[in-house]
């Protein structure tokens, strides 16, 4: 079941995240699907759990002050935060809440944990299955351990932070088309190039990544490359300034150059977006070139 730490008279229910059970479980049948009426959620402890009356009251005064949700919502209602003064860890009160007009049981989920400016002070993905399976529109108790690698600062964050449901790692990496090429690219193309996103390397969580899709020379002597631009972080990436250089298969750099994004160039979190990059003929050595494999890469 893992570390149970009873709460305190003194805690208080504080910031919630909430969000749609689709974007965690996809599409949920249901037949309140139309359904806009307040679901008020139930007390529901994990069923190992040997509650003493007193601590049953603490979390009834608690669960009463939850804001009611609508139908099919899943939230996360934050609580409170103490530190293991041992091992540096943090202990983080929250309740799990579910809507869902049928009981759920869930997997591995990475949650944040954000301060009241919505700064990310600590990331970790738990498994859920240790919550239980969680009845239809309940609340759980539950302290989520966050250990001292999975924080990003040492100190407790003031009132106002949140504990919440990473989304952009729910929803996997994904394809991101600028409007241009939305607009441009039939459908055909847009399917095919969201394939082969799927098909790249996964990246960390901090790694901003540059592949190669297509690079041609143009009649006037220039070079037209289409590279990926691959965001592995949780938060967007925004560029003023690239420059980049071409090494063919054989090692030889063909082409380089620093490009001025104008206007800047955004890459949205856990996303790729592909972009042509068109180096000027003063810019390009083509002689011998060969493109059957090459490289794009950051200079300094």
């Amino acid at each position: 079941m893992g570390l149970f730490s009873f709460f305190k008279k003194s805690d208080k229910v504080g910031q919630e995240n909430t969000i749609d059970s689709k974007d965690l479980l996809g599409n949920v049948t249901s037949d309140s699907k139309n359904d806009d009426r307040d679901v008020v959620t139930k007390l529901s402890f994990h069923p190992e759990w040997d509650v003493p009356q007193e601590q049953k009251y603490i979390f009834n005064f608690l669960a009463n002050e939850l804001e009611p949700l609508k139908p099919n919502q899943l939230s996360l209602s934050s609580i409170s935060i103490e530190e293991d003064a041992r091992l540096g860890k943090w202990l983080v009160r929250a309740f799990f809440r579910s809507s869902l007009a049928e009981a759920i049981e869930l997997g591995e989920i990475e949650l944040f944990i954000m301060d009241k400016n919505d700064e990310l002070v600590a990331s970790k993905k738990f498994d859920f299955k240790a919550l239980g399976t969680i009845p239809a529109e309940s609340a759980r108790p539950w302290v989520f351990e966050f250990e001292k690698s999975t924080l990003k600062t040492d100190e407790i964050p003031e009132d106002g932070w949140k504990i919440a449901f990473n989304l952009v790692s729910l929803r996997g990496h994904q394809l991101e088309l600028d409007a241009t090429w939305e607009d441009q690219l039939p459908a055909e193309q847009k399917e095919e190039l969201a394939k082969i996103v799927k098909t790249l390397p996964e990246l960390s969580e901090t790694e901003v990544n540059f592949t190669g899709l297509q690079a041609k020379f143009a009649n006037d002597g220039s070079l037209n490359v289409s590279i990926f631009i691959r965001n592995g972080h949780n938060k967007a990436i925004n560029l003023e300034q690239l420059p980049l250089e071409i090494i063919d298969a054989t090692g030889k750099q063909i082409a380089k150059g620093s490009f001025k994004m104008e206007p800047i160039l955004t890459v949205q979190p856990n996303s790729t977006k592909p972009w042509t990059f068109i180096f000027p003929p003063q810019l390009v050595n083509p002689k011998g070139a060969d493109l059957s494999r090459w490289t794009a890469r950051v200079t300094q």
